[in-house]
């Protein structure tokens, strides 16, 4: 006998609409996970969604022997801005392979590892305007960490130096803002709001960002350069399987693609900032390493693998803040099978057709995989004690073939920023009593989180 899937009560009609908030998904089924525990399921206008919150569940779903990615509810929605590209093309489709085998050879490590120099030059003109503000200023460090992002996937990627770092906001972070909020909000209204009152929003945010990934692609055709970047691959690389190339619009949907999911770094190196300021000890540790790994002399590519605290704190921060706060999974049709799918080892099942979200925030937190899981411990991500850990709690950059693409890119950033932050700036809490709160829509982010920045006087 199974266990029920537990539920909260709900109303007549509507279901649990008002057990989650559309402005803020994701602390919803966070507290709905802390509440419920491994497992829990709502409904929401007749549709029934389970959420995974514990270690081995999320593990289990993850096996692509019984499970795949399920595209539904926003990443349908963004499908409005980026069509069939990588992180929201159906399980059918031929695109995704093609759209993989060109990109994936040039987001390797190895590649990515050259990438390095343009990512300090970028984090090296963000500490600059940081230095050069008054010591008393409070600023939101998330808003710069931003630019700074797109700034440097935009350089590294496309070949283009955008200098959005001082000055008026690009306009490419707003229309990312609000695409994605729509996407996730529109699940839950009637199609006939999103039309009339939404769809605007909608349609120029995606206006703004298809324009800008135009404007990439016409600027390199115009000036062509011998980079075998990025950019250079999505106009000409050859998928070696089909022969095919991608279209056009594909070039397209893949460069806008790019900033968006790697938006989560930035809320990633701003929860550091604030788990850092709270744990004084471990940014103590990460600046001794620091000094014993690079010095005083220039910070070099060689030096990122020997940085082994700092990537600890990358690690922990990642479990903690959840920046990419969750993945959908869907059981593997079985042609004529339409029997309950089991899980925990019959302990609970769910129907074969069932979508289900894997929810980080509770998955990272499972108190059966970690000893005070609330708490900041670099050292649990470090040798032997993260090499233990289950590789359910490992999930930051997604599951099996469809996780990010772009995961070596994001650990390259997350590290050398990290590591230049630590090295280069003193940063100051302006409320010491702050308690971190998140929201976001495709990312996770600090709420109202402001700190004062100085220059670091002493390495």
């Amino acid at each position: 006998m199974s266990t029920p899937i537990p539920r909260p009560r709900g109303v007549p009609i509507l279901g649990n609409i008002f057990d989650v908030d559309p402005s803020n998904t994701w602390w919803s089924l966070k507290t709905l996970a802390e509440k419920y525990g491994e497992i829990f399921q709502i409904k929401v206008l007749g549709h029934s969604i389970v959420f995974v919150a514990s270690a081995a569940l999320a593990e289990e779903i993850c096996d692509e022997k019984r499970f795949r990615k399920y595209v539904g509810g926003p990443i349908v929605e963004i499908r409005y801005t980026v069509h069939d590209a990588l992180f929201t093309a159906f399980d059918h489709e031929e695109s995704w392979g093609i759209a993989h085998r060109i990109i994936a050879p040039q987001l390797s490590p190895e590649v990515v590892a050259g990438h390095f120099s343009d990512i300090v030059e970028c984090t090296d003109e963000l500490i600059r305007k940081w230095h050069g503000i008054g010591p008393d200023t409070k600023i939101k460090p998330l808003d710069d960490l931003n630019r700074l992002n797109l700034e440097a996937i935009t350089l590294t990627l496309f070949g283009k130096k955008l200098n959005c770092i001082e000055g008026p906001a690009h306009p490419m972070l707003q229309a990312m803002e609000d695409s994605t909020s729509e996407a996730m909000k529109r699940p839950t209204r009637p199609k006939l709001l999103n039309w009339l009152v939404y769809g605007s929003k909608f349609k120029k945010a995606t206006k703004t960002m298809r324009d800008f990934a135009a404007e990439l692609v016409k600027a390199r055709k115009e000036h062509p350069s011998d980079r075998h970047d990025l950019l250079w691959t999505l106009l000409n690389a050859t998928d070696p399987e089909t022969g095919k190339t991608l279209t056009d619009s594909q070039v397209i949907d893949e460069i806008v693609s790019m900033p968006i999911g790697s938006s989560t770094a930035p809320c990633a190196i701003a929860a550091a900032i604030h788990f850092l300021l709270q744990n004084p000890e471990a940014l103590v540790k990460a600046r001794d390493e620091l000094d014993e790994v690079v010095g005083d002399g220039p910070f070099r590519q060689e030096h990122v693998p020997r940085l082994e605290y700092v990537a600890a704190i990358v690690r922990e921060t990642l479990r903690l803040s959840c920046a990419a706060p969750g993945f959908n999974i869907e059981p593997i049709p079985k042609q004529g099978d339409k029997s309950p799918v089991l899980l925990g080892g019959g302990k609970y099942q769910v129907a074969h057709n069932q979508p289900m979200i894997i929810v980080l925030a509770g998955v990272n937190r499972d108190p059966a995989v970690f000893e005070e899981p609330l708490a900041f411990r670099p050292e649990r991500m470090m040798g032997e004690s993260f090499e233990r850990l289950p590789a359910g709690v490992k999930k930051w950059f997604g599951n099996g073939k469809r996780q990010c693409i772009g995961r070596h890119w994001a650990w390259e950033f997350l590290v050398v920023v990290t590591a230049k932050l630590i090295r280069d700036v003193d940063f100051e809490a302006v409320d010491k009593e702050y308690v971190m709160k998140q929201d976001g829509w495709f990312n996770v982010r600090p709420v109202e989180h402001y700190v004062k920045v100085r220059p670091r006087v002493a390495h």
